[in-house]
This record gives C-alpha cells, structure tokens and sequence, in this order.
C-alpha cells in the first residue's frame, strides 16, 4: 500500500511585528500541500518526517503530532480525513529545514537529504513557496504541518 502525504504550510505574519506573544500574532494556512505536487517520495518521508524510513535516515522532525497552535486549515484538514485515516502528524519550521544539514546520508551512505528532498526534486517547490514568506516575515514564523495516509 502506498503512503502520501497531506498538509499544508503556514505562516505567523504579525508574529515579526508584534511579538510571538501578542494575540493576533497567529498561525494562518498558506497553501495546501497537495498543490505542489510532491508526489509519494519515501526517500523525502523518510529523511524529513521518520515515515517509511526503511533507509535509515535521521528524521529532522518525526513524531511532533499536530502543532497546538496550528491555524484552522491543517486542524480542519486534518479532523475532515486525516485523523481517521491517518499516521505520523508531524511539522517543521522553515529554520529547522534552512539549518539541516544537506549532505547528511541514509545508513548505506548512498543518498543524501538533497538527493531525495532538495532543489530538482518533487519537494522545490514547497521549499520555494516557504522560502518567500520567510524572508518576509523570518524563517521562525513559517512552517510545513503534514500527515500522512
């Protein structure tokens, strides 16, 4: 059975000017995963969020569940199917994923985190529309909620 992955990215805009503790300083839904296409890539599951990991990767964010601040697009999303039907709620931050360390490999020492995850994979193009709103409002205030099923 295949696994895909469901989600979305978000972002604190108000957070940069107001301060992460003020109250309109809140998580809002950015775009749907599922509109950039990453496809079912197991080597990007399993470097990234710990799923399908039969590589041996170290997992940058595995396990995290759903974020408690998530804005209402990923907990909707995720009440409507994902909580039925699905494992492995996780996220991660635009920082985590701008301070990773690419080059790192699976267990055989054969596939990096840029070979199956980086730029010319299925994954750019998240990485490109996270890219933007975190250098408009800081890398802290953007981040990628997925599930998978």
């Amino acid at each position: 059975m295949s696994t895909d992955a469901s989600g979305m990215i978000e972002c604190r805009p108000l957070a940069r000017i107001w301060g992460e503790d003020d109250e309109d300083a809140v998580w809002h839904a950015a775009i749907d995963l599922s509109l950039l296409n990453t496809g079912n890539a197991y080597g990007a599951f399993a470097c990234l969020f710990g799923t399908r990991n039969s590589f041996g990767f170290r997992p940058l964010a595995e396990g995290r569940g759903l974020p408690v601040d998530a804005s209402d697009g990923p907990r909707d999303s995720f009440a409507t199917w994902g909580a039925q039907h699905s494992h492995g709620a996780t996220w991660i931050g635009w920082a985590e994923l701008a301070a990773a360390d690419w080059d790192e490999t699976d267990r055989s020492g054969t596939l990096s985190r840029s070979t199956v995850a980086g730029a010319g994979t299925h994954w750019a193009p998240v990485w490109d529309v996270m890219r933007t709103p975190a250098e408009v409002h800081g890398p802290e205030h953007v981040r990628l909620v997925v599930w998978f099923d």
